[in-house]
């Protein structure tokens, strides 16, 4: 390791915007798919539907998280609009929001369904935190969920310059999808259809995660010195049957980097429910999974700065523009990348 790897600007590169992906490539079997062999130095150039048959024998985890429709519309009393975004549940069935539209405490917001927004408190970071409530009853985490899939918007990353569309109520979401909770989808899951899951199961046994992907998943690093950077915590449990195979010596590919930093922090802290706030990168190197599937991320994000604490910075910025190279699709909706 050298100095670069911690310097912020070492992990920047440039991408033309035609590579990031606004619709998913289906069927999902034909998405690309780079494969790099750790121990032969070797890059190879496939498709999903190669997956069953060039993964090493291991056993496979992913994320069953749920996206939950976390973009709402709706107005002030006054009667302007204003648009809020759950980043995630908090304590005591509250949540934290981001607004669009200034908002003072104790404001009161009005959506769709009678669904009503209480503003509890202000954050320096602009996010705020409420309370909903329909007809006066405080609402918990679940009964709002169930509200935002009739009255929400799929919340397509940022970097998706549209607006969802019904398909996108299926694309975004994994096969594995079960517990409520994620703002954004775990991105690597995306790609298995149940077709491809059924071909897995002949020769790998699978097993799920939940770790409900907050909002900070977005969040750039600010810091030149990537230490400095305080990391998103997002809520995670890992059920008994995966915590003993996470205890035992069996080689684990991670699909996500969602799962990659739950199956860690596990690992390094042997607590099976909380709130994962791990930040792995070339100083700080996973000390458990085998294998990684994932997507290819934003410049300067903590997402590359994983990647590059398993294959380091250099290789993972050659492996970036090799996919560039071969016009591979980024982010949520494009390719993956396999390490081995």
């Amino acid at each position: 390791m050298n100095d670069k790897d911690l310097l912020l600007s070492s992990y920047d590169y440039n991408l033309p915007s035609e590579l990031i992906a606004n619709f998913p490539i289906l069927p999902k079997e034909n998405a690309k798919l780079l494969v790099y062999e750790r121990y032969k130095d070797q890059i190879t150039h496939l498709h999903f539907k190669d997956l069953a048959q060039i993964l090493p024998p291991c056993e496979i985890i992913f994320n069953d998280t749920k996206v939950i429709k976390a973009r709402i519309y709706g107005n002030k009393e006054s009667g302007s609009k204003i648009e809020l975004f759950i980043n995630h549940p908090l304590k005591e069935d509250n949540f934290l929001v981001q607004i669009r539209g200034k908002v003072k405490e104790g404001q009161i917001l009005y959506f769709e369904n009678k669904l009503q927004a209480k503003i509890k408190k202000l954050h320096q970071d602009g996010t705020r935190e409420v309370e909903f409530y329909n007809e006066q009853k405080t609402l918990t985490h679940h009964e709002v969920f169930k509200i935002l899939e009739n009255i929400g918007h799929v919340p397509l990353p940022p970097y998706i310059k549209r607006a969802d569309e019904a398909q996108d109520n299926i694309n975004y979401q994994s096969i594995f999808a079960k517990n409520q909770g994620a703002v954004a989808a775990p991105t690597a899951s995306l790609h298995f259809d149940e077709a491809m899951i059924n071909e897995l199961k002949k020769s790998h046994s699978i097993h799920t995660i939940t770790l409900h992907v907050g909002a900070g998943t977005f969040k750039g690093v600010e810091c030149e010195d990537i230490r400095e950077h305080k990391m998103h915590s997002e809520f995670f449990c890992i059920s008994d049957a995966t915590r003993a195979l996470i205890d035992s010596s069996k080689k684990i590919l991670g699909v996500g980097t969602t799962v990659t930093r739950c199956i860690e922090y596990y690992y390094q802290n042997k607590i099976q429910e909380g709130y994962c706030d791990l930040f792995l990168h070339p100083q700080n190197t996973p000390q458990r999974l085998d294998y990684l599937l994932t997507n290819f991320h934003l410049p300067k994000s903590t997402l590359i700065m994983l990647v590059a604490s398993f294959i380091g910075r250099e290789k993972t910025l050659e492996l970036y523009h090799e996919a560039i190279k071969n016009q591979y699709r980024f982010y949520s909706y494009g390719d993956g990348m396999l390490i081995i």
